[in-house]
């Protein structure tokens, strides 16, 4: 019993100084400029470069506010017949292999319901949006296309 506890009491130090180590290392790699911004410093001391001003989210989350309506047909909604699993596997495999591609375009929703193939996302172009289309034209036993891809604006 006293070789239990001491185990016990043992390992709660041990988390303890873990954790206590952790944050004293944390919060040493960062403090405030002469403004009160935070300054980080890689482990060297030196100051990192983490140049936060002006910065610029770089993905489409402004427009994934579409799929909360409860009309939008997502991702969640592929569905889960061999048919069309198979469908959406050739169309993504051709478009990721095509390195004309934007990342924008290799990233697009492919969605696959019995049949019917619903695109929806960013491409750079109008040329861009007709590479994928035809990409998708050589994939047997689709219905039909639903086209919701856009064009970004330059």
């Amino acid at each position: 019993m006293i070789q239990y506890f001491s185990m016990v009491m043992l390992s709660l130090t041990l988390v303890a100084c873990s954790s206590q180590d952790r944050s004293t290392t944390s919060s040493s790699n960062v403090d405030n400029d002469k403004n009160g911004h935070r300054v980080d410093h890689d482990n060297t001391g030196r100051r990192a470069n983490n140049d936060y001003s002006g910065r610029v989210d770089n993905d489409n989350t402004g427009k994934n506010v579409q799929d909360r309506d409860s009309a939008a047909i997502t991702p969640l909604d592929q569905s889960e017949s061999e048919a069309d699993r198979t469908i959406t596997q050739k169309i993504r495999k051709a478009v990721v292999a095509d390195d004309s591609l934007s990342t924008n375009a290799k990233n697009i929703k492919i969605i696959t319901i019995n049949g019917v193939v619903v695109l929806r996302g960013p491409v750079a172009d109008q040329q861009e949006m007709e590479s994928v289309l035809r990409k998708i034209s050589d994939v047997q036993g689709i219905v039909r296309v639903d086209n919701q891809l856009e064009i970004l604006k330059k």
